[in-house]
């Protein structure tokens, strides 16, 4: 219900190629490491937004999503399940086209909430597996 097939794909091929990553750090031990690898092979820009702010595969971070000073079409959210509704709700502030939470993120409040803004939105799958499933 909340990762149909459909949606899936309009987020990874017609919403855009901005990809903002909450949570993205230089770790590289950490999944948002190297999920945003796989996002810039097939083509995306990774944005890294985390406390730190640090540049990451090449990008500049950002403490915030409202730090970004150019448009984000999809907030990618590797923060836990507590905090991503409010990740959503900031995308939802910022004008992005759509919110993607990762594997193990759920918030259905959230859900309801972005979708009825008028965002695509998908939870509890991995862009970077979703991805190469694509047939073009």
């Amino acid at each position: 219900m909340y990762a149909d097939a459909e949606t899936i794909r309009r987020i990874l091929t017609d919403s855009g190629d901005t990809w903002a990553v909450v949570g993205l750090s230089g770790n590289r031990s950490r999944a948002a490491y190297g999920v945003a690898a796989v996002l810039q092979r097939f083509g995306k820009r990774v944005v890294p937004v985390h406390p730190k702010a640090e540049p990451v595969h090449g990008e500049q971070g950002y403490a915030r999503l409202a730090d970004i000073p150019f448009p984000v079409d999809v907030v990618d959210v590797f923060v836990n399940s507590e905090l991503a509704g409010g990740i959503a709700d900031q995308a939802v502030e910022i004008g992005a086209k759509a919110v993607w939470f990762q594997l193990g993120v759920v918030d259905e409040e959230a859900y309801e909430r972005t979708r009825a803004a008028g965002l695509a939105m998908v939870m509890d799958r991995c862009p970077a597996i979703e991805i190469p499933r694509l047939d073009g």
